[in-house]
């Protein structure tokens, strides 16, 4: 596989794909802790994730043609509006599906699985009727557009950069929800003992819903992340969905920690690999080492001791 190559060729190569596994991991980080939230913290299978990210990079379409339009003496700033709202209608509409659909079907993962599929055909299909089944791309600022080069052969995009500090920022603020926020203590009450935390005054349901829409939010933002390294069209989400679900599992369900080594472990691998192999090729043998790995350790890399 490396035959051909000289030491300082490996180098490069090995340089490029890793920060182009760094990006890769953005993106698998932004998707995973929503649901790492849902599923790690409520039990429920999302399969309908993927569309909520997609939700959220059809607003910044929507935005960045706004201000292109109207506001183009704005239009560097169209990114930071683009996201909040982005969450906003991602978040909104989850707890619409938490309320209409989820919320009857608690304790019943295979029910939720079926349900969030067939959600997830029923947005796709919506999208394609709103947006078309063409894909479609944002206009990215100009201060987003360009690389630094750090040697001669090794060159990083700022875009890619900046969606590296995104993901970091949404990871601090996701552990400061998580575990130094009121609604964080709730959450991890309900997941430990549902019926004690309702007993002792918690109202369940409200964080139970506050929680699916914030999980579905941070998709929204991932989806934002997604339109400045790829295009968006209907059925985009679909092809991240079995990989965030990987890095999920994989990482330890609901273990936050757990869920940003499983993104970078799963990310570099495949992005190595598919220099080298074909994208197929890096996703299967990804796949073999990950579930060989589970095999041997069920409960995941970072597993979260709960009280039974």
């Amino acid at each position: 596989m490396f035959a051909g190559y000289s030491a300082g060729e490996l180098t490069a190569i090995f340089a490029m794909q890793g920060f182009a596994g760094l990006i890769l991991f953005s993106v698998f980080v932004l998707m995973a802790l929503g649901l790492a939230i849902i599923f790690g913290q409520m039990g429920v299978i999302n399969m309908a994730h993927g569309e909520f990210m997609i939700l959220g990079a059809y607003v910044t379409y929507l935005v960045s043609n706004a201000f292109a339009t109207h506001l183009p003496d704005l239009f560097s700033i169209y990114f930071f509006v683009a996201m909040v709202l982005a969450f906003l209608a991602s978040g909104a509409l989850g707890m619409l599906v938490e309320w209409g659909l989820i919320r009857h079907l608690y304790r019943r993962p295979l029910d939720t699985l079926l349900a969030t599929w067939g959600l997830s055909l029923i947005l796709q299909q919506i999208y394609r009727s709103v947006f078309g089944a063409r894909e479609v791309g944002v206009t990215i600022p100009n201060w987003m557009m360009g690389s630094l080069p750090l040697t001669d052969m090794i060159e990083v995009p700022i875009n890619g950069l900046f969606v590296m500090v995104l993901a970091v920022g949404i990871s601090v603020s996701i552990y400061a929800l998580m575990f130094r926020s009121r609604w964080g203590q709730q959450v991890r009450a309900i997941n430990q003992n549902r019926v004690m935390a309702g007993a002792v005054g918690i109202n369940t349901e409200r964080t139970d819903r506050l929680t699916f829409g914030i999980g579905c939010g941070i998709a929204g933002v991932a989806g934002s992340a997604f339109t400045m390294i790829g295009s968006t069209g209907p059925t985009s989400g679909q092809l991240y969905i079995v990989d965030t679900f990987l890095v999920v599992v994989f990482g330890g369900a609901g273990s936050l920690l757990g869920t940003i080594a499983s993104a970078f472990t799963i990310s570099q691998a495949q992005s190595v690999l598919e220099f080298f192999l074909s994208g197929s090729m890096a996703k299967v043998i990804t796949l073999l080492v990950v579930v060989g790995i589970l095999m041997l350790r069920p409960q995941g890399l970072f597993a979260l001791k709960l009280r039974k």
